[in-house]
């Protein structure tokens, strides 16, 4: 059985992750969403999230945040290894569903 948790190790928290440059940065834009791809050295994917003040309340914020955790937790063993994907959600995300989310981030999927 997969794990389908989404332990500290895997997630990008540090400020200096998010900025930290490479020259095999791959950025995919999405209607709703803009995707970062860094190389990591770490052996593990790890998810970092972008939700600005744009998309609304606290709550619209978290309830995006929350989509894409799920979609991360429940698709990281199809996502490319050993990366750091950066998720920057765009206006207009917040009423997005689960299988929504889905449909549009399936490209990032080996």
């Amino acid at each position: 059985m997969k794990s389908c948790t989404f332990p500290k190790e895997e997630r990008v928290l540090k400020r200096k992750d998010f900025l930290r440059r490479s020259a095999a940065v791959k950025k995919m834009g999405f209607p709703h969403f803009l995707v970062i791809i860094k190389p990591n050295n770490l052996g593990k994917t790890r998810l970092g999230l972008t939700v600005g003040k744009n998309l609304g309340g606290a709550v619209q914020r978290n309830r995006v945040k929350r989509l894409l955790r799920e979609f991360f937790r429940q698709s990281k063993d199809r996502l490319p290894p050993s990366r750091d994907i950066i998720i920057v959600a765009l206006k207009g995300s917040d009423p997005l569903t689960y299988h929504q989310v889905l449909n549009e981030l399936t490209p990032l999927l080996v």
